[in-house]
């Protein structure tokens, strides 16, 4: 047989015939392989045959006296030896009667649950677990350990094919040279008296099928609960083990259960060496948290890696990640789970597919009245009893009163709700659950909780629906937004970090949706969210649409209502662009726009954006000769009244301490500038403002150089410089490193100085600002400190 060949026939194996072809040549009897994967030896030389079969090593006689074992392995050793066993290993494993189960691995910490439950009297422990997780594994090697001899009373996989409980007993009666009764009672009072003379182990395996939706006995098989009461005798010397998906809910026995979970990494890791692969991989840790330490999924995917993937975990990984349930028989084992469901519970199994339409990531689990939200068509009388059948079935996984699906069941979930008639519905109660779940943002979680309803809008298209999910406003603490009927989401992003997804979630949306005031607030917080990630071109092209579509809409507008909304955002956006100027140095332009918004705001009797108006002029007008102005504007803005300054935002408020700071350091008032930087830092650790806080640092940091304090003007920039670091402010770290560079230049140490001013050219050169660089290539060049350059404000 060619190499081709050979490639050919192992890549046509089905995946069940690999499983047992790898632990053939690793040396494992037939009668290991059967129980390791829960199938007959008949069937496992069945396999064998046919793959023999399928490298072309038939028998030469009919009656099989001759069998081509020997030649598969010398076939392997020639083109794939990394699967053969050494020859000595395979003949100690064949004669040696009791070799530890390869399979059977990380389960002390069950064994020794199992050890406890025992010692405190039980008779019957049911082992509980989604299917593939090992439960009949661990049952059976457990009950190998404990006891001499053990009986199995093993449930078909369907329910028409279940044995009945009668012929079980009579044909385990006489494993146990017992004769039976002719009435079923009989048999069971002498299975009792067996069972109290002798320690026996009894193994009742997969459970589930002779179970209803309520976790009973059917009614063909409803005398397995007076096997039960008989198998739960305190005087017996034997134990029971039950392994089943479902819990069983029979009030006539007391049956405790163990909960099986999956195998830890360390398990799966001890697994792959075993079969020489090498598991220094990142990749294998992804793969185990994927499956949930399923044991099914590692013998399946082990054995794919050493197959089809020559022992390389990257390489399965890299391949395989978008589709979990690429392998047939992780496939099978999850769907056959869902059609059981299906078929016995419709509700358990309609809610199962629709919370597959849940994300689980940035939010992770999911409270249970996000379930409750999608039995829209379930009296709500009965929501916890489907919640709980799930539960009961291992389905879904819950902790503290959250609840998620493993990635493996959610693949399959959404899958078949995507081709459901419930999948827009399904996203749509999903996104109006979030929405109402969250009343007021404080935390970054709040904020991703609440934006998870743009998600479920997103993945139906409705695009004008995912829009409203990022101007929807909620109860804020600050009055300003409270005058606008709260705090808008996208606000709430910003203010906690998360630009970035208010970015992407932006310009997702602002092609899809039309016109209209929720379009220009999306125009106005894309343009500060690029402002914030230091990407000023883009900010001031989102500005300006915002402006543009706003006068738009004040020139059509026959609501007064309306245009004191349109005129809010309009002046709103006045401000965000004139930052953007004078952080460019641009300050003739910022002069302009902020003349216009004086202008505008006195005609509105917008007192506030007066105020936001008089502390930007007063910075500008301090770095001209027009000081006096300077004086003027920054009195009205730092003498405004309380009610005033409860109408400003809290990006305002911080702003208008860093503008003043900046504006009294200019006119020669280091007392109030102090005043004005130190209120900033107080106001920034209340508010989690963290670019405040280091604007702050940087003005202080400033102000001690100015006064030759240079011991803690270097305190404060290194605060400042770590901590925009970590948030990653270029503009604001570029002035910190300059201010730093300006430090070191006043103390004449030139090369400190030179290399923190190269670092903010750099960083003012890679958020494109060219006046900026110029103004920090000239204090490069002067070679001394001239505290008469000007300095932009620090931005938010």
């Amino acid at each position: 047989m060619s190499k081709g060949q050979f490639d050919k026939a192992l890549n046509e194996l089905t995946h069940r015939r690999r499983e047992v072809l790898i632990k053939f040549l690793a040396g494992h009897r037939d009668e290991a392989i059967a129980q390791s994967l829960n199938i007959c030896k008949a069937t496992v030389r069945q396999h064998i045959k046919v793959i023999c079969e399928e490298f072309g090593l038939e028998n030469e006689l009919p009656d099989e006296h001759r069998s081509k074992r020997a030649d598969l392995i010398a076939l392997f050793k020639k083109y794939k030896p990394e699967l053969v066993v050494d020859k000595t290993l395979i003949e100690i494993t064949t004669t040696q009667k009791s070799i530890p189960e390869q399979n059977f691995v990380g389960r002390e910490r069950a064994i020794a649950h199992l050890n406890h439950l025992e010692s405190q009297g039980a008779k019957v422990i049911l082992i509980h677990a989604k299917g593939g997780v090992g439960k009949t594994t661990l049952a059976r090697n457990y009950l190998q350990q404990k006891f001499d001899d053990y009986l199995e009373f093993p449930i078909a996989k369907e329910t028409e094919n279940i044995t009945s409980i009668e012929s079980l007993l009579e044909e385990r009666l006489r494993q146990l040279n017992e004769e039976p009764g002719r009435e079923f009672g009989v048999s069971l009072e002498r299975l009792r008296q067996k069972l109290q003379e002798k320690r026996i182990g009894i193994l009742i395996d997969n459970l589930e099928p002779a179970l209803d939706k309520n976790g009973k006995f059917i009614k063909l098989h409803r005398r397995y609960v007076e096997l039960l009461r008989v198998l739960t005798d305190p005087s017996l010397q034997s134990l029971t083990l039950i392994t089943s998906r479902d819990r069983l809910h029979e009030s006539d026995v007391y049956v405790p259960y163990y909960l099986l979970e999956g195998l830890s990494i360390d398990a799966w890791q001890q697994y792959f060496n075993s079969r020489s692969i090498q598991t220094n991989s990142s990749a294998l840790n992804a793969i185990h948290n994927a499956y949930g330490g399923n044991a099914k999924a590692m013998e399946i995917i082990a054995g794919a890696i050493q197959v089809d993937y020559a022992g390389n975990v990257e390489q399965y990984w890299h391949m395989n990640q978008q589709d979990l349930l690429v392998e047939a028989d992780l496939r099978d084992l999850v769907t056959s789970q869902l059609n059981r469901l299906e078929q016995h519970h419709s509700s358990a199994f309609k809610i199962l597919c629709r919370i597959g339409c849940y994300r689980y990531q940035d939010i992770a689990t999911v409270p249970i009245d996000g379930l409750f939200s999608l039995l829209w068509d379930v009296p709500e009388s009965q929501h916890r009893r489907v919640v709980n059948s799930l539960r009961d079935r291992s389905l879904v996984e819950f902790q503290n009163g959250e609840y998620w699906l493993h990635p493996v069941i959610r693949e399959e979930a959404i899958s078949r709700l995507r081709a459901s008639e419930d999948w827009e519905t399904a996203n749509r109660k999903a996104a109006e659950f979030w929405t109402k779940s969250v009343n007021q943002i404080v935390t970054i979680k709040e904020a991703l909780q609440a934006f998870e309803a743009y998600y479920h809008y997103l993945a139906i298209y409705d695009f004008e629906a995912a829009c409203s999910v990022i101007v929807y406003r909620r109860k804020s603490k600050w009055k300003w937004h409270n005058l606008d009927g709260g705090e808008c989401l996208c606000n709430s992003l910003r203010r906690l970090g998360l630009s970035q997804k208010l970015i992407l979630a932006g310009t997702q949306i602002v092609g899809n949706v039309l016109s209209g005031i929720n379009l220009a607030i999306i125009y106005i917080n894309l343009a500060h969210s690029y402002w914030i990630t230091d990407n000023l071109s883009e900010s001031l092209k989102e500005y300006n649409k915002a402006a543009t579509l706003l006068l738009e809409c004040l020139h059509t507008n026959t609501s007064s209502k309306n245009d004191l909304t349109f005129n809010r955002f309009y002046m709103r956006s006045l401000v965000g662009e004139g930052i953007c100027k004078i952080d460019l140095l641009e300050i003739e332009e910022s002069l302009d726009i902020f003349l216009k918004l004086l202008e505008i705001s006195h005609q509105k009797d917008s007192y506030n954006f007066q105020i936001e108006a008089y502390y930007a002029l007063a910075f500008i007008y301090s770095q001209t000769s027009f000081k006096e102005k300077a004086q003027d504007f920054a009195n009205k803005s730092y003498n405004s009244s309380k009610d005033d300054l409860d109408e400003l935002s809290e990006w305002a408020i911080g702003h208008r301490y860093i503008f003043l700071g900046l504006t009294y350091k200019n006119l020669g008032d280091i007392q109030t500038s102090f005043q004005m930087y130190n209120q900033a830092i107080i106001f920034a650790d209340n508010n989690h403002y963290a670019q405040i806080k280091t604007r702050a640092l940087t003005g202080l940091a400033e102000l001690y150089r100015k006064q030759q304090e240079f011991k803690t003007a270097f305190s404060y920039h290194s605060k400042a410089i770590e901590l925009l670091r970590q948030i990653g402010a270029k503009c604001d770290l570029a002035e910190a490193y300059y201010q730093l560079g300006l430090t070191y230049q006043k103390m004449a140490e030139l090369e400190k100085s030179k290399e923190n001013i190269d670092k903010a050219i750099r960083l003012f050169r890679e958020i494109e600002a060219p006046k900026q660089v110029e103004k920090v290539r000239r204090a490069k060049d002067d070679r001394v400190c001239n505290d008469s350059i000007k300095i932009s404000p620090f931005r938010t």
